[in-house]
């Protein structure tokens, strides 16, 4: 006799020893390993592998072509002492790599009531990525590197290893923070920081190289780069500087936006 809202699956391949909520709902090429528990509120895209002893629960949104590694605990519970089991979310989009035991923890009422995290992103064993974090695409986050709630990290941001982030932190597009450093302040685009406490050290050449950006547009971020950090000028008078001087463009704009739009302060 058929389990109580069995649905039958096809094209999927579970493990024997996989625990699957009936249910939870498996698109098309779905692989699950063994030992993993899927919950009941989880719904999985097509194509997404995953491997051996995960857990996935709550009310957790899985895109299409992510592979998730041996370990992996994704929409668990948030760590914060008020949360009291509400309908809160995670959300992943497309193309992700989870490295072995990577976490992922669902978001809070206070802080939005969702983790959300883009495409194209890879994760590293052991990160951790807290409730309420907002992760865009093609970010890196190396070994043991640890967000805490309410992180936000733009595009093509990389994080190397042993990297702790404080708490409502926001990581600028192309930055790139070195290993082991504490990042307690914002780190505006295509800035390298690195140490303990992450102070800057330069603009993020090698990610520029590597997108290859534009050579006149990396000449104007070097000369927002001087400006604000080599010019002694404080930073309500240096982003005045720079909407006099520097070239208009969507990256430039982006920049100055960041710095003035942060609550945290920016990293020095």
């Amino acid at each position: 006799m058929p389990r109580k809202n069995f649905r039958p699956r096809r094209n999927i391949n579970i493990h024997p020893s996989a625990v699957v909520s009936p249910e939870a709902e498996l698109a098309a090429g779905v692989e699950i390993g063994p030992y993993t528990v899927i919950g009941a509120d989880v719904k999985i895209g097509s194509n997404v592998s995953i491997g051996a002893s995960v857990h996935i629960d709550g009310w957790t949104r899985i895109g299409a072509d992510n592979r998730i590694y041996n370990g992996c605990s994704i929409g668990l519970p948030p760590q914060h002492l008020d949360y009291d089991g509400e309908k809160t979310h995670v959300f992943i989009g497309d193309g992700n790599c989870f490295r072995e035991f990577v976490t992922v923890h669902r978001g809070t009422v206070d802080g939005g009531g969702e983790t959300r995290i883009g495409n194209g992103n890879y994760f590293k064993s052991y990160s951790h990525i807290a409730h309420d974090c907002i992760l865009s695409n093609n970010i890196t986050l190396g070994n043991c590197t640890n967000l805490s709630g309410h992180v936000v990290i733009e595009n093509d941001a990389t994080l190397e290893s042993i990297v702790g982030v404080h708490q409502f932190v926001h990581i600028g597009e192309l930055a790139r923070v070195n290993t082991h450093s504490k990042v307690v302040k914002d780190i505006p685009p295509y800035i390298e920081a690195s140490g303990h406490p992450a102070q800057v050290v330069g603009v993020n050449f090698s990610d520029l190289r590597k997108k290859k950006v534009d050579e006149s547009l990396k000449q104007e971020i070097v000369k927002a780069y001087k400006i604000l950090y080599d010019s002694g000028l404080s930073t309500e008078k240096a982003l005045i500087k720079m909407d006099q001087v520097l070239k208009t463009s969507e990256e430039i704009e982006h920049f100055i936006r960041f710095i003035r739009s942060s609550t945290r302060g920016i990293c020095r």
